[in-house]
């Protein structure tokens, strides 16, 4: 596809982030009926719901017939390895949202033989809205561009995704991983929005060594790589939607970055 076909993609992207994200700022800080998806932990609103049907309906209205990947109801699970499709988490963060924490927002990701081309992510409440194409990655529509920290030791790095209660071994790994390589750590509950900080220099990585599903991840990512950081797999290897593990960081703290990473299992 032609960067104008990859730009059309973008704003449709960008369109439908913003209009799905307006269906979940309608209803923040309000009385929500929450359901659990199987772990106590694992919740979704038929906020989530709705604004996945609005960013579906959004592409749709452009791009008719592609496949579309999403968390929520029946959407498909998988990104095709062929062809365009589209990734989406309607509220990434659900647990800060439903908690009145700004720190949430609706990604949408567009792909062609399973790379993204264009993604938007839309954080509502924190007044941000993040968008990647053919232009390069931005927030609000200013340039974005990862640290130039070098020193683990000057870095702020966040482990990224939750450990499940029969994990918690490795949850805690992960942390003393990090606290014993780098100056400070955070951790967000929204893997998007960590994703999207790294892109925008506010940490220097973020990583864990689990499989992380498509839709919290692609849209991150592909700005992270546009605003010059790099994101492998636990070997170093360039990350796919598929891959084990995530390891995102500005570049010159990876080797440390990834040698945490691979500490969590050793």
């Amino acid at each position: 596809m032609s960067d104008a076909d990859d730009g059309n993609r973008t704003a449709v992207a960008v369109h439908a982030a913003r209009e799905g994200a307006a269906v979940a700022a309608d209803s923040f800080r309000t009385d929500l009926t929450v359901e659990h998806k199987g772990e106590k932990t694992d919740v979704v609103t038929q906020v989530d719901r709705d604004a996945q049907e609005t960013v579906i309906e959004t592409i749709r209205e452009t791009f008719p017939d592609d496949p579309i990947v999403g968390e929520e109801a029946d959407a498909v699970k998988q990104v095709p390895e062929t062809g365009p499709a589209w990734i989406v988490d309607p509220i990434d963060g659900t647990n800060n949202y439903v908690g009145g924490i700004r720190a949430f927002g609706t990604a949408v990701a567009a792909v062609v033989d399973g790379e993204p081309v264009g993604a938007a992510f839309d954080c509502p409440a924190l007044s941000d809205r993040y968008r990647v194409g053919p232009d390069g990655a931005f927030r609000n529509d200013e340039p974005l561009s990862v640290s130039n920290c070098p020193d683990p030791e000057a870095a702020t790095v966040c482990p990224t995704f939750w450990w499940d209660f029969d994990q918690r071994d490795q949850y805690a790994a992960a942390n003393r991983a990090l606290v014993d390589r780098f100056g400070d750590m955070r951790r967000f509950g929204c893997a998007q929005l960590e994703l999207a900080m790294v892109a925008a220099g506010a940490l220097e990585g973020t990583m864990t060594n689990l499989r992380a599903n498509p839709w919290d991840t692609v849209a991150g990512v592909h700005l992270i790589r546009e605003a010059g950081g790099v994101v492998t797999d636990l070997e170093g290897e360039r990350w796919r939607h598929d891959s084990d593990g995530l390891v995102a960081s500005n570049g010159v703290i990876h080797d440390e970055l990834l040698a945490a990473a691979r500490e969590i299992e050793a």
